[in-house]
């Protein structure tokens, strides 16, 4: 098939990228790093000429802060939103939008809220689509995944409420395996939640990182989650992934249910002892 993959130089996007062009399809990427301005391509006819004799769309671009010009009005919504009218006209066969989990009626950050407002547009639309909701996705290559690995080295863990934050990480290749079932299934107009076999809480993950690499558990520095958020209005400008919004999405957790997943790609997503033996 002939596929159109966007936000291939990010992470998810590049681990797609690999797989789909081993599994022999064609694919045509649009990315910044081969000089796409996603902020110029807010409208219909900024697609079009990319979309001729496209079977199938992947949209991956997507940022979890914003910096300078790249906004989540328009990287997660407006941009998106145009490649989705465009994929009509051009009477695409399929849409698979990687958007996140939280992305739902309690989303609440802007992050969030920009995700759901493009899946709604996709979702309203005349087309076959799928609404990929992956939780906090780790692998080889992932910069949060480096954060979290520069975390669990540290001789003591300072983290906010003790690490009782439950999330549930996916690994990249249950991401990968998905999109690559999308393609292919008989299937399609489905939300589908992407997450690990089992959730844990932060600092079990933390520790678990520990372990992998011949450590033993670290002592834990409980950091009250106002005096973070307060530390992270300062701190976000060194390091962006600490941002106050990404505070409160992980205080309300990032976990779901495995169920629907399962049935899709025909197996249990991986446990995260296993998914760590494939880093």
């Amino acid at each position: 098939m002939k596929i159109l993959l966007t936000g291939a130089s990010g992470f998810i996007g590049q681990h797609l990228l690999k797989a789909l062009q081993t599994a022999g399809h064609h694919v045509k990427t649009v990315t910044r790093s081969n000089g796409f301005d996603f902020n110029q391509m807010t409208t219909l006819d900024a697609w079009l000429p990319h979309l001729k004799e496209i079977d199938i769309v992947i949209n991956c671009v997507g940022i979890i802060v914003e910096t300078g010009n790249q906004t989540f009005t328009t990287l997660h919504y407006q941009t998106p939103v145009a490649l989705f009218h465009a994929c009509e006209e051009a009477n695409v066969m399929k849409v698979i939008q990687i958007s996140a989990l939280g992305a739902d009626e309690k989303a609440f950050t802007p992050y969030q809220l920009s995700k759901k407002m493009a899946d709604d547009v996709l979702r309203s639309l005349p087309l076959k689509w799928f609404v990929l909701r992956p939780s906090l996705v780790y692998g080889r290559g992932g910069k949060s995944m480096e954060m979290f690995k520069r975390l669990a080295s540290l001789p003591v863990l300072p983290l906010i409420d003790g690490g009782s934050q439950r999330i549930q990480p996916v690994h990249i290749s249950d991401v990968r395996d998905t999109v690559l079932n999308c393609l292919t299934s008989s299937k399609s107009n489905l939300t589908l939640d992407i997450v690990g076999a089992h959730s844990i809480l932060l600092k079990e993950w933390l520790q678990l990182m520990r372990t992998a690499k011949g450590k033993t558990p670290a002592s834990i520095i409980s950091i009250p989650y106002k005096l973070s958020l307060a530390i992270s209005i300062f701190g976000k400008h060194f390091i962006p992934l600490i941002h106050p919004d990404n505070l409160r999405m992980l205080k309300k957790g990032n976990y779901a249910d495995t169920r629907q997943l399962t049935e899709f790609i025909g197996r249990m997503p991986l446990d995260i002892k296993t998914g760590w033996k494939k880093l």
